[in-house]
């Protein structure tokens, strides 16, 4: 104590030591890395600055006022760094202490960050490993969450913010994550739930583990709370590094340009191919949007959710586009309540943050059934029509197949603002498919044929050559052109650059009142 730089040291290497050295081991044998090491991996070497480290808890109740709990850092390391260059803000919570539970200084620490990261807009990044709410320190710890929630809400739409999930993240924890852009889980050592396998087990007499209630498949496959996993924790850290790399620092900037080697003028013939002769026959879109990017590289998000539309980050001629596009090797590509949830939430992220919408359209409509009628695909399936409605950036379309009925109004069309809308020369633009469409318009002469099969089948070539081709729809305005598709990449990257200066705006308004 007489000497005040040896006693800084101390007191730095005390911070350091999180729970103890018996904790951080357990912490190894599960296959987890420490809050530490996490943040070590994630930001680049050397340019993690931290704050609060000698912050302690508070709480003096059921022993907790005892000189061994008074942990420096109070279980969450928080500060700013570097990612790939660019500065962010982030809090990783530390399991070794306290179970990496919340406490009101916990909460504290975590709401300054976020603050900071508002005030100096830059990215605030989360990785998540709790018990949940400090029992000891009771509701001081729920107003603590109710803090941070407040800030995620306040932060959504100004700086991007990415959760990842690498311990337990239960109860009302959950809640924080879930407002966030992004969430990553890790397989087999992450989950979240609202209430645990013992609370379900005594209201539902039912079985089940946390990760049959809440882990990282579940998540990513059947709710969509996930958009990525990840193997391990250190493949999520760089997932997330990878994630960053497509996203501004806020909503005032553009996303980061980078330089590419591929030619924006390059055609590309095997898309000429990649669509089938027969309208019901399936094709990857993907490959479709890898033939179109630089470098053939597609940022996918929320691959194993609602798989029927795929979204994701690419880059044309460097600049960073949001990708959403029908999935004709899943369901048909169809529209159904899954697939609009996840099409809508993409799409006013990217509109959020200056992400210009490229859409590759191939789509037969929305899913019939009672099922989805009872689950509200009406209003789910507005959701999707209200963010491209609602979207001011640059809204590019392509369409490569069918475009059928209300989908076809949904799915970016001029008629709700889109910029530049092309087609392939085999494109079905139409209230529905040629064989549908024909037993309607042409039910008489079909049914007083002597022969009622050959009438159907030359009705419906009728049908399809006069209704079913985009001529119909760029005679009129509603496509800008018809193109080969071996020429998508140039035109769209010609496209994206005029409209590189777009300014667009809704009506002044506090916010809308988008669908239930």
């Amino acid at each position: 104590m007489n000497d005040p730089f040896e006693h800084l040291e101390e007191m730095r290497a005390r911070s350091l030591e999180g729970g103890g050295q018996a904790r951080i081991d357990a912490q190894h044998e599960k296959g987890k890395l420490t809050a530490r090491e996490r943040i070590e991996l994630l930001v680049d070497p050397g340019s993690f600055v931290e704050v609060d480290r000698y912050v302690t808890h508070r709480c003096r109740d059921f022993g907790m006022d005892a000189e061994k709990n008074a942990i420096l850092g109070d279980g969450v390391v928080v500060g700013s760094a570097r990612i790939g260059g660019r500065p962010v803000y982030l809090f990783s919570q530390d399991f070794t202490v306290f179970g990496g539970s919340l406490s009101e200084t916990h909460a504290a620490k975590i709401c300054k960050v976020m603050d900071l990261a508002v005030k100096m807009g830059v990215p605030v990044v989360g990785l998540n490993d709790s018990g949940g709410a400090r029992i000891q320190e009771g509701v001081v710890s729920l107003g603590g969450y109710a803090d941070i929630f407040l800030r995620n809400t306040l932060a959504s739409g100004v700086v991007p913010q990415i959760s990842a999930i690498m311990g337990p993240c239960a109860g009302g924890a959950v809640y924080s994550p879930s407002i966030t852009d992004f969430v990553a889980m890790v397989e087999g050592t992450s989950f979240m739930h609202i209430t645990g396998p013992d609370v379900v087990k005594t209201v539902t007499h039912e079985d089940v583990t946390s990760e049959e209630l809440g882990g990282a498949r579940v998540h990513s496959t059947k709710s969509g709370v996930a958009h990525f996993t990840s193997p391990d924790d250190a493949s999520c850290l760089m997932l997330v590094r990878e994630l960053l790399s497509y996203l501004p620092l806020n909503n005032a900037e553009d996303p980061p340009f980078v330089e590419t080697g591929d030619d924006p003028d390059r055609a590309e013939p095997a898309l000429d191919e990649i669509v089938p002769e027969s309208s019901n026959q399936p094709y990857d879109m993907k490959q479709v949007v890898e033939l179109v990017v630089d470098d053939g590289k597609f940022f996918e998000v929320h691959e194993a959710f609602a798989r029927n539309i795929i979204v994701g980050f690419g880059r044309l001629a460097g600049r960073v586009v949001g990708i959403v596009g029908n999935q004709p090797a899943h369901l048909a590509g169809v529209l159904d309540i899954q697939a609009s949830l996840k099409g809508a939430r993409f799409i006013r992220f990217c509109d959020a943050f200056n992400i210009p919408l490229v859409t590759f359209e191939d789509v037969p409509g929305f899913l019939p059934g009672r099922d989805q009628e009872h689950a509200g695909i009406i209003t789910h399936g507005a959701k999707l029509l209200y963010a491209y409605c609602e979207a001011t950036v640059p809204k590019l379309t392509v369409i490569t197949r069918k475009a059928y009925g209300g989908a076809y109004d949904v799915m970016s069309s001029k008629h709700i603002r889109g910029d530049v809308n092309l087609a392939w020369p085999g494109a079905e633009i139409a209230v529905m498919g040629a064989e549908g469409a024909a037993k309607i318009v042409f039910r008489r002469e079909i049914n007083a044929a002597d022969d009622p099969v050959a009438a159907e089948a030359e009705l419906v070539a009728k049908y399809r050559e006069r209704f079913n081709n985009p001529y119909i729809a760029a005679g009129l305005g509603y496509v800008d052109d018809v193109i080969m598709p071996r020429d998508t990449r140039p035109a769209l990257i010609r496209a994206l650059e005029l409209c590189g200066r777009k300014r667009d705006a809704n009506p002044a308004k506090k916010h809308g009142n988008i669908p239930l």
